[in-house]
């Protein structure tokens, strides 16, 4: 089953070009999906076409066979969760126990459960000990994780992470880009957008969309689209270390098939 499909989407902030350009793709269900590009390509623009938070020119966009419209707008956000670059704006409660218990009142969970699926969300993210602290007195990576608890509690079937980590320092990044890969394991039926252009991250995931002045250049897999660094170089990416590394050593006859990760490749390195 496909999470969500788009067809010749286009849309414009009312400038004489086309802010997203035509596109067209399918995201299966369970997947993993990173959407890259330079600033101004579009990434942002199209998350929140997909959320319905902007209006199409023209084009279609489904979720979950659910076409996205005036009717079924309600349904479709019940599905969506969805991670801003900046968590501040999405607090609204003065701790952070408040605040993801606000996503369980959305669902309407009884008083008497909600405690311990606060404790359960919190737990999930590492938080577990900072219920009773405001969020605003917390560290970058702390926040983002604080706004994911609150969008699991959510029980989305998507989450979209928006830039999530574009204001982290390389240790909170380090911090979402493991726990989004702990969230996939643990539900595998969970559907991860991550709209970023950290090549890194994008990196992790299992299907890429590289997308370039409104439209989509490339997409594929990460074997597929970095065995292009050519056509990544034109949008401004590059290629990710770790691939960079492993074809440097292909290069000197020294197989590599089996390096997924940068521990993978210590480990081979060390023997």
């Amino acid at each position: 089953m496909n999470a969500i499909e788009v067809k010749n989407l286009i849309f414009n902030y009312g400038g004489t070009s086309n802010a997203i350009n035509n596109i067209s793709f399918e995201i299966k269900k369970g997947t993993y999906v990173s959407i890259i590009g330079p600033n101004g390509s579009g990434k942002s623009t199209l998350a929140k076409l997909i959320t319905g938070l902007l209006n199409k020119k023209s084009g279609e966009i489904k979720v979950f066979d659910l076409l996205l419209n005036k009717e079924n707008i309600c349904e479709i956000r019940k599905k969506i969760g969805i991670v801003f670059q900046n968590p501040d704006n999405q607090f609204i409660s003065a701790t952070v126990e408040d605040d993801i218990a606000f996503g369980l009142e959305n669902r309407q969970i009884s008083s008497q459960e909600m405690p311990k699926l606060v404790k359960k969300y919190a737990e999930e993210v590492g938080m577990i000990d900072y219920l009773k602290k405001e969020p605003s007195n917390l560290s970058g990576g702390q926040k983002q994780r604080v706004a994911i608890a609150g969008v699991l509690a959510m029980q989305p079937n998507i989450i979209i992470f928006d830039e999530a980590t574009s204001m982290l320092d390389p240790k909170g990044r380090r911090e979402i880009r493991d726990l989004i890969a702990n969230m996939k394991k643990e539900n595998p039926d969970l559907t991860i957008i991550s709209i970023t252009h950290d090549i890194e991250e994008a990196y992790l995931s299992d299907y890429i969309l590289v997308i370039s002045k409104g439209k989509i250049v490339l997409q594929g897999d990460k074997k597929e689209v970095f065995s292009h660094p050519e056509i990544l170089k034109e949008t401004s990416l590059s290629v990710p270390f770790l691939q960079e590394f492993k074809d440097k050593l292909k290069r000197r006859g020294i197989g590599v098939s089996n390096i997924e990760t940068i521990d993978d490749l210590v480990n081979f390195l060390c023997q």
